[in-house]
Parts: C-alpha cells; sequence; structure tokens
C-alpha cells in the first residue's frame, strides 16, 4: 500500500487561530483535521503521518522549519506529499507552496497542494509545485480535495495523467510532446489555420502556446521640483496606531488606514506599532520610523529638500494581501492623495 503525508497549518490541525500561529512544526501519525477527508478519498493508499506547522512560524522562520521537518521525514517511507488545501490564506499558501517545494527538491517524490486563484501562493510556486485550483474559504474543502485526489491517485496508481486543464491545476509553463493519430487534421499546419479561420471569423478558438500576460504599470514621470512638492507616505508594514482602530488584519488584509502627523516629529514608540505577521515586530514597536520614516521625512522638510510632508500617512499590511485587493485599496486612497494635492508617494519598504 503506497503511503501519502500530509501538512495543515495551526487552524486546520486543531491547535488555534491566529493566537497560535507562531506553532512550530510537529507531526503525528494518522490524519489530523482536513486529511481524513483525503484519507477517505485514497485508493490502495494511505494516510500514515500529519505535518503541523503556524504560518507565522514557516513565514518567520522559513529554513528553521523546512530543516525540522525534513528531519522528521528521515527514515519514512513516503510516496507522494501534499499540502493544504489553502484556499485564499495567503500565509498558508506560502507554507504549502514551501514546503511542497522543498519536498520535491531534496525527496524526488510527487507534491500536490490546492489554493485559491487569489492567492499569492499559486504566483510564487506554480511553476515548482502542482497547485490545484481551489475555492476561496473553507467551505469548498470537500470540493477541493475531490479535485486533487482524483490527480493523486492517478499518479500513486502510475495511470497516465493529462494536462493542466483536464486535471485542474495552474498551468506551469511545461510543455510536452505528444504523438496524434496520422491524419491531415492533426499536423500543426491544419490547426493553425483553423484557429486563424476561427480568429478571422470572431468565433472562440484556443491557442496550443500561451502567452503570460504582464501587467505593466507606467513609469511615473519625475517630480519637476521636489523642493515645492508635498510628498505622501504608505506603507505595507502595518504601521498603525497602537488600538489598531482600523482594525486591519495582520495578513491577508482587506483593510487599510489614514493617520494624522500634523505636528509630529516622528512616530513615538506606545504610540505607534506594527501589526504585520510577516516579521519580527520588535524593532518596529522599538522605533516604528524604520519602518514608516516620518523622522527622516520632516529633516528633508525642515533643510528645503522637499516641500511639505502630507498631513496623513497610509498603512495595510502586504503580507499575502491579494493583488486585486491591495488594487482596491489604493484606489480607495487616491482621492485623499488628489483633494490634499498630493505631488509624489513615497511606499516605506518593509
Amino acid at each position: 500500500m503506497k503511503r501519502v503525508i500530509c501538512y495543515v497549518n495551526q487552524f486546520f490541525g486543531g491547535v488555534g487561530g491566529e493566537d497560535k500561529a507562531d506553532q512550530e512544526p510537529y507531526i503525528v501519525e494518522g490524519t489530523v483535521g482536513p486529511t481524513m477527508a483525503i484519507n477517505g478519498a485514497l485508493k490502495d493508499a494511505q494516510v500514515t503521518h500529519t505535518i503541523v506547522c503556524g504560518d507565522n512560524f514557516m513565514g518567520s522562520n522559513t529554513d528553521e522549519a523546512v530543516r525540522r521537518i525534513m528531519e522528521m521525514l528521515e527514515g519514512k517511507e513516503i510516496d507522494l506529499f501534499i499540502a493544504g488545501p489553502a484556499f485564499q490564506a495567503g500565509r498558508y499558501g506560502v507554507a504549502c507552496g514551501t514546503i511542497c517545494k522543498a519536498i520535491k527538491e531534496k525527496l524526488h517524490i510527487p507534491v500536490v497542494t490546492s489554493m485559491n486563484a487569489e492567492n499569492p501562493g499559486v504566483e510564487m510556486f506554480k511553476k515548482d509545485v502542482i497547485i490545484f485550483k481551489g475555492g476561496a474559504g473553507a467551505v469548498k474543502m470537500r470540493q477541493d480535495v475531490g479535485v486533487m485526489m482524483k490527480y493523486v491517485n492517478k499518479v500513486l496508481a502510475g495511470e497516465e495523467t493529462l494536462g493542466a486543464d483536464a486535471e485542474g491545476y495552474f498551468a506551469r509553463g511545461c510543455r510536452h510532446e505528444r504523438f496524434l493519430e496520422d491524419c491531415r487534421e492533426n499536423t500543426a499546419a491544419y490547426r493553425g489555420v483553423q484557429m486563424l479561420l476561427k480568429k478571422m471569423a470572431g468565433l472562440p478558438y484556443q491557442t496550443e502556446l500561451e502567452i503570460p500576460k504582464k501587467e505593466l504599470v507606467p513609469i511615473a514621470p519625475p517630480v519637476a521640483d521636489l523642493s515645492k512638492a508635498t510628498i505622501a507616505m504608505v506603507t505595507t508594514g502595518g504601521i498603525v496606531p497602537v488600538d489598531n482602530p482600523d482594525r486591519i488584519q495582520s495578513a491577508s488584509a482587506t483593510r487599510w488606514g489614514r493617520y494624522d502627523i500634523t505636528g509630529m516629529d516622528r512616530l513615538k514608540e506606545g504610540e505607534f506599532k506594527t501589526i504585520h505577521a510577516g516579521f519580527d515586530p520588535a524593532a518596529a514597536n522599538a522605533d516604528p520610523n524604520v519602518i514608516m520614516p516620518i523622522d527622516a521625512m520632516r529633516e528633508y522638510e525642515k533643510i528645503g529638500f522637499i516641500g511639505k510632508l502630507h498631513n496623513f500617512f497610509y498603512s495595510t499590511v502586504g503580507t499575502g494581501t491579494t493583488e486585486a485587493e491591495a488594487r482596491r485599496m489604493a484606489k480607495e486612497m487616491i482621492p485623499y492623495f488628489k483633494k490634499d494635492k498630493v505631488d509624489a508617494i513615497i511606499m516605506g519598504s518593509t
């Protein structure tokens, strides 16, 4: 019987929610949480172990987490590794992609996971890992597991698998030779002409070589005179007043805040902090200006290098935040910049 080992985060491992996201990795025999559904869908195979690890621990201590998990797998028979499903949870998706890629490269066994298209882990790992197209939340758990397991059972049985579209995973950009029946309709020239005719007639057609579309942001024109310009500061580093009045999430953010700094020479410890879950907050909490450098900008203002620092700074959290949510939040900020005649914006690094 084939052996499968699974990976889940602290929530699906039954440890706890966000307050337990620093959970260090550990391994248990048998199934935990969603791996019960995975085990039930396996044919001639079983889940022998489940690894549980907190999303923050994997994100903040990636090398250490991977090292420990690889040690846990030493001496264990394993034919295939499954992580998730991770749905739209950004940190969880990145964790699933990270451990799948590491196991594939070091143990040379098949690995699969599942994520929603908006999960940042898709773009990060789809070229290296089989990632199935999943739902936005855990309500789609049964459906996502079912799609994965059809493919997994084929792999474990040594059966032929089809391409990304047929199986339901994100295309990896891999092209394989496929020998078709020897007939006129199967020549490349014939197929190419048929696609051209459909295109000219305005009919739907499917290309055999998809070129990825890259959205490019035009480079903004230079500021004509910085000494007369109003500069606004924006950060994805999660700097907020200590009570986090806008309840911005520590990861996969859907909210942002606008905070008044009129008359402030710097952001003070105890008045501002970071709620970002993707890095150690100690330095930023001790001095919020390392993320949101109001102190440096005030110096530029005093010496006349810039005309004026905008009276508000804008903040959200970038880790796990989807491109769609980031675009929406930016569009919501823009009217404020226009109203206050902001000439340029600085996105602070985290």
